[in-house]
């Protein structure tokens, strides 16, 4: 056999070896690779447990919302409203692990707010009537420092009758604040509606030269969870039976400190505020809950 004819033989033994061991690979079950799986959607953000309940208004934070902007940190959520100066909502989650020994804090401007905001600092409400109202008020995140100093945010402020923030909406506060020292966990969104309120000066629209709104009316949804840890499984904790508390209280002295006589159904805020409340409940429970008017007796306190 020339030297020739052995390469043929060569090459064709070679390729029939490659093809029988494709064969028997094929057989065994290895072929080509698996087409790519489709990628898996994102799951959408964790609320946090100062919304867990939901989202009343849907705020965002982005250039296309300024008068719903939402921020979000450790002390609580809130809808900011850049035209008004001030929030239109603010949302908490109040554990029994918030509290600690009451702090001192300085009222300060909100650095997360974008930089083109007019920016409302304490000075605006000297001398106009007015208390600087801190609708997440500081004993309810009096575990630390950091988190007092947070409710000091001008985010967190509103321009309030003194009678209203010495009054019913301390009342509230207090009451609220009992509620989770006893073990229960307690969700509370509070906010303002309107334009014009009364304070010590007399009635005013805005303040500050235009740069902050003085609201008519403030009100809050408080949703009171027994047995409940501050954590995501709240929500499921949450039935047709959990009470709520829904308050609608005029920003004006005309108001005690009797909140008990401002109780409202939580479907009255939705009515004044266009908000919708617990999105994130189940329908027939978040209905259910809406409905209702919190009727248990509560104490009065001294006028």
């Amino acid at each position: 056999m020339g030297t020739r004819t052995k390469q043929h033989a060569l090459a064709a033994a070679i390729l029939l070896t490659a093809v029988a061991s494709w064969v028997v690979t094929r057989g065994e079950g290895v072929g080509p690779a698996e087409p790519p799986s489709r990628p898996v959607a994102p799951s959408p953000p964790d609320p946090g447990p100062h919304l867990l309940l939901g989202n009343p208004s849907r705020a965002a934070a982005g250039p296309g919302g300024p008068n719903n902007y939402l921020l979000t940190g450790p002390a609580f959520a809130a809808s900011y409203n850049r035209d008004k100066g001030g929030p239109n909502w603010v949302s908490w989650r109040l554990h029994w692990s918030d509290f600690g020994p009451l702090r001192r804090g300085g009222f300060h401007p909100d650095g997360a707010l974008p930089a083109a905001f007019a920016r409302v600092l304490p000075g605006d409400y000297h001398g106009t009537g007015f208390d600087r109202g801190q609708l997440c008020p500081p004993a309810d995140r009096s575990a630390t420092q950091q988190a007092t100093d947070a409710t000091f945010a001008m985010s967190n402020v509103v321009p309030l009758a003194p009678h209203l923030t010495r009054g019913a909406w301390r009342g509230l506060e207090e009451y609220a604040g009992g509620l989770a020292r006893r073990g229960a966990v307690v969700y509370t969104v509070a906010g303002v509606e309107g334009v014009g309120g009364t304070g010590d000066n007399g009635p005013a629209d805005v303040i500050a030269g235009g740069k902050v709104t003085v609201p008519a009316r403030c009100w809050k949804v408080v949703v009171v969870v027994e047995g409940g840890t501050g954590k995501a499984e709240d929500l499921g904790r949450v039935t047709a039976a959990t009470r709520v508390i829904a308050v609608i209280v005029p920003n004006d002295p005309s108001v005690g400190r009797d909140w008990g006589r401002y109780r409202v159904s939580v479907r009255e805020v939705e009515s004044l505020t266009g908000y919708t409340f617990f999105d994130l409940l189940p329908p027939p429970i978040a209905d259910q809950l809406r409905a209702k008017r919190d009727e248990i007796p509560v104490p009065l306190a001294a006028e």
